[in-house]
Formats: structure tokens, sequence, C-alpha cells
């Protein structure tokens, strides 16, 4: 039995979906308090020893009482943004990583994990804490779900990565082995003389994504333009350039169609791998950073 993650695309409703986003913004709060609260200790007594995510933890229930919104969020989801922080925090200190950063609402990308009330309804269907039923399209699962991660891409759709406790089928053995050169011009070159070729994805689409790239700029340009007209006159409500619906189209195209680039590049990888894992028993390949 191993872990293994499965990210499937979700479509929830629109009361879902509200639930979902304000579940974004209760783990983003808690995650800007706690890292508020880390950096002051730090700066009060920098002697002190690292805390643990037990240690934050603790500090949920008075979070709680001071801000009673907090308790329509799902509980292990503020327990797992503290678990990630920690975690973010001592890699800080330990010299392998950057330090952590406060999260904002602006960000294309949001995200926030599960540990329990997860479970399997059919092949169409999963329940999720504090959502119930949710409709998903993608591969089968097997095995016991240990916990979820709930995602909103930049394009305006939702995923979830399920890590499942599952059965790994041995492949049968071909008493093959191979050496594997990786290259520029060719993405691999076996030892059999077998080239794979590197396939410029983004070359393909870059017409297009090009085309809404220029009025992406176009239309932020014009919409800077804007609020500073109303800034300058005074105007009482000013707005931010999230309110410009064209801007926004624009910015879902590119996002998409740097998406469609990015999964036709994993897609392709992943059946290379595939591939070779079948077809060899053994593997040797180099360890450059090509």
């Amino acid at each position: 039995m191993v872990l293994t993650g499965v990210k499937l695309r979700i479509y929830p409703n629109q009361t879902q979906r509200l639930h979902i986003k304000l579940n974004f913004g209760y783990n983003r709060f808690v995650w800007n308090q706690m890292l508020n609260m880390l950096i002051k200790r730090h700066e009060n007594n920098p002697q002190a020893p690292l805390p643990n995510a037990f240690a934050l933890n603790n500090l949920l229930p008075a979070l709680k009482a001071e801000y009673p919104w907090l308790k329509a969020a799902e509980s292990t989801s503020l327990q797992a943004t503290n678990h990630g922080l920690i975690i973010a925090y001592q890699r800080f200190f330990q010299s392998r990583h950057g330090f952590p950063k406060f999260k904002s609402r602006k960000f294309p990308k949001q995200s926030y994990q599960s540990r329990m009330g997860i479970r399997l309804i059919d092949e169409q269907h999963l329940k999720l804490p504090k959502l119930g039923i949710v409709r998903f399209s993608g591969r089968q699962i097997s095995g016991k779900i240990k916990n979820v991660t709930i995602r909103f891409s930049a394009t305006g759709k939702f995923y979830t990565v399920l890590l499942v406790d599952t059965e790994i089928k041995q492949l049968a053995k071909t008493d093959k082995k191979v050496g594997i050169d990786l290259g520029v011009a060719d993405l691999v070159i076996t030892s059999d003389g077998i080239k794979h070729p590197t396939i410029r994805f983004d070359k393909q689409l870059a017409q297009k994504k090009h085309y809404w790239e220029k009025r992406l700029a176009r239309r932020r340009r014009q919409a800077q333009q804007v609020m500073a007209w109303e800034k300058h006159n005074h105007e009482l409500v000013t707005r931010e350039l999230s309110d410009f619906r064209n801007y926004q189209q624009a910015k879902r195209m590119v996002a998409k169609y740097a998406e469609k680039i990015a999964n036709q590049r994993s897609n392709y990888l992943h059946h290379l791998t595939k591939q070779l894992v079948t077809q060899y028993d053994v593997i040797k390949i180099e360890d450059l950073k090509t």
C-alpha cells in the first residue's frame, strides 16, 4: 500500500462554490494571523524555540472567540493551514527555503486542505466536508482517502487532489535494461537508439496566447487610466482592476492557454514515462540538471 495523489475536476453548485470561496478566506485569514504572530514572537525573543503545529492549533479556539465567523470554517482545514505554515517557517530557519509570505485574496490560485469527512459515493460523486455531495470527472478511485485539497485555478475551475492509500500492482517482468540521456533537440535518447522528440507545445499555441496577451496589456492600461482619472477627480467609489470585466476576461483567456500548454506537456511526459517503466525493468538516467 502506498500513498498516491489523484487530481479530479469537480463541478460544485452555486451554494457550494460560495462555501469553497469562504473557506479560502477563512484559511487565508488564519495563515496571515498566525504568521504575523510568529514574526512578532521571533522579534521579541529570537532565542525562543521554534513552535510546532500543536501550539498553533491551541490558539484556534481563542481566535474563533475573537472572530466568531471563523466557526463556519471547516475545522480540519484550519489545522492543515497551521501545519503547512509551521513546515514553511521551519524550513526557512533550516536554510532550505524562503521566508513564508502573507497570502492575498487577489492571488488567482486558492486552495485549502481537509482531513476528515471525505467519502466516495459512486464513480461520479464525492462527499466533501461542509460541502456535501459534489460531482467530479476523472479517473476512478480505489483505496482509502486520507485527505483532500480543494483548489481554484486561474481559469475559474475547481479541482480536488485526493491523497489515497492504494495498492500498486506490480508490472510484468521484461528482463530489459536501458540507459537514458537527456537532450535539448530530443527530450530523451535511450541506449537502444530510440529518440523521443521535444515537442514545443508553447509554440503551437503561441499565436492564440499572444493575441490575448496584447489585449490584456491594453485593457490593463485602459483600466489604470480610468482609475487614475477617478482618483484625480475625487470620486467617492474607486474601482480596482478586478472590477473591470473586459480586463478579467482577457486575464482568464491568457491563463486558459497557459494551463492548456502545461496540461499538454504534463500529458506527454506521463505517456513517455509510463511507456519506459512498462518496457524496461531497470532504467538508468544521468543526474545532470539540463
